[in-house]
């Protein structure tokens, strides 16, 4: 079955939805790389590997967070979505102040 192209919308929501739960700690930063490989870009991670330039088994552990990386890694490969690593309140109440703050118009 082909899977259905997202709109920017679509990948916009989908990354803000993946970004909030990382932040509340619903889900890991593993599952949110292979979600948006996934649903996002559509590739394998074998596809994905090559794109980053990182042998298929750390793709794999990566994505299961069977692996402690570099900051430099996982910029490398959350590049292409368009995301890089940063720094986040370890306290869960400033990490939810933070995510209820209404960003800035335009």
């Amino acid at each position: 079955m082909k899977r259905k192209e997202l709109s920017s919308i679509e990948r916009e929501a989908l990354l803000m939805e993946l970004l909030t739960q990382l932040l509340r700690e619903e889900i890991s930063s593993g599952q949110v790389l292979r979600q948006l490989r996934r649903e996002v870009l559509g590739m394998s991670q074998t596809q994905y590997a090559e794109l980053v330039s990182i042998s298929r088994r750390s793709l794999s552990d990566l994505e299961a967070d069977k692996s402690s990386s570099t900051v430099a890694l996982l910029n490398q490969v959350f590049r292409p979505l368009g995301l890089q690593m940063g720094l986040v309140p370890r306290n869960r109440e400033l990490r939810e102040r933070l995510l209820s703050v209404d960003p800035p118009s335009a």
